[in-house]
């Protein structure tokens, strides 16, 4: 029964830690995404007429 639970708790750690993981990559690509397409807004202002 102990084994049974520690096998669990094992698989359930290492499902944080890949999810976790997941979660830093996806923040960091969002972010990038986000800072070129604000400098290219940026870049491109001056074309803009109103």
């Amino acid at each position: 029964m102990e084994e049974k639970t520690y096998k669990i708790m094992s698989g359930s750690g290492v499902m944080n830690v890949i999810m976790g993981i997941s979660a830093i990559a996806l923040g960091a690509i969002a972010g990038v995404m986000l800072i070129y397409s604000g400098v290219k807004l940026l870049s491109n202002r001056q074309g803009i007429t109103f």
